[in-house]
């Protein structure tokens, strides 16, 4: 089904000083001042390749979701009813709770482009978990015919196939720099952000006491409400019709080589993709109150914490606490294929496992305290 340990501990102000001295702002310490909420950071990968960063101060937030928000989810704007089990997957959300993160953090403005895993996987030679003998990932079946008769069970478009990666996901369109990497397992994503912790050590860029890893379920959580303390469906707030030029979801788009679109298509407009789109394809409008494009809709994104039907937690959750392990992660946000009702702020499901990768998945980094995690194979 698609369903901590802390090697340091800081202060929140000495976590917030850090990243400012780290990244080259001149300060008189005496009267240090922590970032201002959305200052960005390009972070240079080499060979004109960069990854914009931008910082996200601690605050309070809603975990979850309302029984009015999973109500509207399941009915007929939303359109998630015969998607997610007529309510089932929303269960997963939990009740709409206030939580808090305590440390601020840095966040990928985007996720983490074809482009920039490019540039680890050269400069590193990594093969990905999709790319290892036997390694399958699931892909979009080109051959594939939509059921339009309404009865909520199209034939599945998603098959697993063993030579297709994060190279060619087989998205039936040309395979750009700037797309979002899918196909890429939990290990292949902490895989990158070891490398880029690396990089940015060794040229003395890294900020003491911080590193780059997935972020917390309750850090991306936060995060994709854009500073908003309400429960509210999306970023924006509730309405749907404000959800044009903001997000890439199942819309009024042909599919590649084909003169249908998605079954499940419930926007009555088109969003330029029945596909990936190119991160922060949509600009400003795309961007919520913290600057970060693309959270809702797209492609789903990974976070470190193991997988709790019951709903999402505050602190990193594991499966096993002294053993620090995940072996299903979860991912958040929706996809490209997902009715509006499947692309909210709350939604969330669990990874089959830490090698599991998938056409629709993909992630973006954080860069925060050391949060731990051990995968392990199930």
């Amino acid at each position: 089904m698609r369903t901590s340990n802390i090697f340091f501990m800081f202060e929140p102000i000495m976590v917030l000083l850090a990243a400012v001295i780290g990244f080259g702002v001149s300060l008189d310490v005496a009267h240090a001042e922590e970032p201002v909420k959305g200052a960005a950071k390009q972070v240079d990968l080499n060979r004109d390749v960069a990854l914009e960063i931008v910082f996200i101060p601690p605050g309070e937030f809603k975990m979850g979701s309302t029984a009015a928000e999973k109500e509207w989810a399941v009915g007929q704007e939303g359109g998630a009813k015969f998607s997610s089990g007529g309510g089932a997957r929303e269960a997963y959300e939990g009740e709409s709770r206030s939580m808090q993160v305590k440390n601020g953090f840095w966040m990928g403005r985007t996720e983490v482009t074809v482009g920039q895993f490019r540039r680890f996987a050269d400069e590193t030679g990594y093969i990905s978990d999709a790319e290892k003998p036997g390694g399958t990932t699931m892909c979009f079946d080109l051959n594939w015919i939509p059921n339009h008769t309404n009865t909520g069970k199209p034939p599945h478009p998603w098959v697993n196939m063993k030579d297709k990666s994060w190279r060619d996901p087989n998205h039936g369109m040309d395979q750009k720099e700037n797309f979002p990497v899918v196909c890429v397992s939990y290990h292949d994503m902490k895989a990158f952000c070891t490398w880029l912790t690396k990089k940015e050590r060794a040229t003395g860029s890294l900020p003491d006491g911080l590193t780059y890893r997935l972020p917390t379920e309750a850090e991306w959580a936060y995060a994709c409400r854009g500073g908003r303390r309400d429960s509210s469906y999306y970023w924006w707030g509730n309405d749907l019709n404000d959800a044009k030029g903001r997000l890439n979801i199942s819309a009024i788009d042909f599919l590649p080589g084909k003169d249908h679109v998605w079954t499940g298509s419930k926007l009555p407009w088109s969003d330029g993709y029945a596909m990936v789109s190119p991160v922060d394809h949509y600009g400003k409008r795309g961007r919520n109150g913290f600057g970060l494009a693309d959270m809702c809709g797209g492609v789903w994104e990974f976070t470190l914490d193991h997988f709790d039907p019951i709903g999402g937690h505050e602190d990193l959750h594991y499966e096993d606490a002294e053993l620090s392990s995940v072996s299903r992660p979860v991912c958040r946000g929706g996809n490209f294929y997902d009715v509006p009702g499947n692309a909210r702020c709350a939604v969330r499901l669990g990874i089959q496992s830490v090698s599991y990768s998938d056409s629709r998945d993909g992630f973006r980094v954080c860069l925060g305290v050391p949060r731990e995690t051990n995968g392990s194979e199930r």
